[in-house]
């Protein structure tokens, strides 16, 4: 089958894949989406919050990088937050012309919230349901570009490079040529070659049995990017929201910090606020120290929730702040005017991933990645609330102003790439293998690499998950590919970087609590894993 070429490929369809192709596109080059489900399932549809920028005149971007220095425990990069900061309000700007109607007070300037962490209001938010609203404009302008073309349905499976899949032509210098995708509504694995390939994929919420994230939030691109032999780093700081919705089932619905922003309190299930006694911010601390509180205390009391209280506003307030949160608790019979909600911590959002600079830059050349699935040195330790959609969208207008110029330095002597091989392999009759061994990892991610840690734990975690990645690794040859064994994977395999980054680490630091190292080092240093060189080189499979 012919290979599909475009001067770019985005992998993923949120706010950062979204934000990089529209400036690319409009610069005349030819830029292909592929996203594994509908275009708008994305972390970002998903995000309630908002979006974090100095915005209001007793607010300061100094005090905006403060905020997330102390969050981000003493491991951010501080010359990155200070860009990304500074760097915002003009990429606001350019969301609103994109279409993007943020909230606003009645004289016309924006609705500020707060968040946990913020010493100011400076979150930008539509209601909340601020990532749906981007998301949808951004779909919209993205449509009107005839150079973009966004494929739903199409699953990234591996990069191809100069190095993995012509060695003979590989010297010192290795680079992108493009990457194979597997149609799921044809069951066929396509060939794309392209200059650049941006990583846009998100988190990896699915590796924990209890997450905000949608069902989409696998870790494909991070795992891709490891398999190609690129820098991932930072992996153990796997942010759990303090509140999460709790239910019965595995279902955790977000429930905003906006919510404690507006002056919600939690407390125990004897009706006592408890969060002075954790921290002087008391409901709006840092969102690691929120959540191991609430974990001690149901460990402490037996319960399985606590409770989140904003009872003493209005239900007319409320239905207008907060009219998603408000309606879908209503569905389940919680009336948060008059209700406690009972809530949980639930696995979030990522603080590592693939290793970038302050241009989006991988160590690959031609890849690039954004938004949950990099790390650019933003969040240090524990991410700032609302600032990953911050980080998002700097980073792609960053990313795609170096791809512009990388673009135009770039010797086209590209070659046909090797079209995916599947051999003889058949159809699986053993599809129960993963749904068991999904189950199984999740379990165990939940119990041995949650919010509080220990080296035990880490290391039965690392022997069980081993295990089940030898296990899909087999299968995975033995039998045609389809998206759950895709998923799973990716999910062992950046599951295995999670609890190997938290191996790394001696020291007890932002989101890495672990019971063997209480204390913090003196000197913080980020955690870094590359896949070992591999004997044998390969095509496809």
């Amino acid at each position: 089958m012919a290979q599909m070429g475009y001067d770019v490929v985005v992998v993923g369809s949120g706010i950062a894949g979204l934000s990089f192709a529209l400036e690319v596109a409009q610069k005349g080059y030819s830029v292909a989406i592929i996203t594994k489900k509908n275009r708008a399932d994305s972390n970002t549809n998903y995000a309630q919050g908002g979006i974090a920028c100095v915005t209001s005149k007793g607010d300061a971007f100094d005090l905006h990088i403060k905020d997330t220095l102390d969050a981000g425990d003493g491991l951010n990069d501080e010359s990155v937050a200070r860009k990304i900061v500074e760097e915002a309000p003009a990429c606001i700007e350019e969301l609103i012309q994109f279409g993007v109607q943020f909230s606003q007070e009645q004289n016309g300037s924006f609705s500020l919230g707060q968040e946990g962490g913020h010493s100011q209001r400076r979150i930008l938010h539509a209601n909340d349901v601020t990532g749906k609203v981007i998301e949808s404009a951004l779909l919209d302008s993205v449509a009107k570009l005839k150079n973009i073309e966004v494929l739903e349905h199409f699953f990234a499976i591996d990069l191809i490079t100069l190095k993995k899949n012509f060695p003979e032509h590989y010297s010192k210098h290795n680079e992108v040529l493009g990457l194979y995708a597997l149609d799921t509504n044809k069951g066929e694995v396509k060939t794309f070659a392209a200059k650049v390939i941006l990583i846009a994929t998100g988190g990896i919420g699915q590796a924990y049995q209890f997450t905000t994230n949608p069902d989409i939030a696998t870790g494909d691109g991070i795992a891709m990017a490891y398999r190609a032999g690129v820098g991932i780093s930072n992996m153990e700081f796997v942010q759990f929201h303090p509140t999460a919705l709790y239910t019965k089932d595995d279902d955790r619905f977000l429930i905003s910090e906006a919510i404690r922003g507006e002056g919600a309190i939690l407390r125990d299930m004897e009706g006592n606020s408890f969060m002075p006694k954790y921290d002087t911010r008391g409901d709006l601390a840092s969102r690691d120290i929120v959540a191991r509180a609430i974990d001690l205390e149901m460990k402490q009391s037996g319960s399985k929730h606590v409770w989140l209280d904003i009872t003493h506003e209005s239900e007319d307030y409320l239905k207008k702040r907060f009219p998603h949160i408000f309606e879908t608790l209503l569905q389940r019979g919680i009336n948060m005017a008059k209700d406690y909600i009972p809530v949980v911590p639930a696995a979030h959002y990522l603080c590592g991933g693939i290793v970038t600079n302050i241009s989006a830059e991988t160590e690959l050349p031609g890849l690039y990645a954004c938004g949950e699935a990099a790390c650019t040195g933003l969040h240090g330790a524990n991410r700032l609330a609302s600032n990953s959609l911050l980080e998002a969208v700097v980073m792609a207008r960053r990313g795609a102003r170096s791809v512009i110029d990388y673009l135009k330095r770039y010797q086209d002597d590209s070659m046909p790439l090797p079209s995916w091989v599947s051999g003889d392999i058949q159809d699986s009759d053993e599809r129960v293998v993963l749904s068991h061994n999904w189950e199984e990892l999740k379990q165990t991610m939940w119990d041995y690499v949650g919010i509080v840690r220990s080296t035990k734990r880490l290391q039965r975690a690392k022997t069980r998950i081993q295990n089940l990645s030898n296990e899909i690794n087999e299968y995975y040859w033995d039998f045609k590919v389809e998206p759950k064994l895709l998923e799973l994977r990716n999910l062992t395999q950046v599951a295995l970087l999670v609890i190997e980054c938290a191996m790394q680490r001696k020291e007890s630091r932002g989101l890495h609590y672990t019971l063997d190292y209480l204390e913090k080092l003196e000197d913080a240093k980020p955690s870094y894993i590359i896949k070992p060189e591999e004997k044998e080189i390969c095509a496809s499979k």
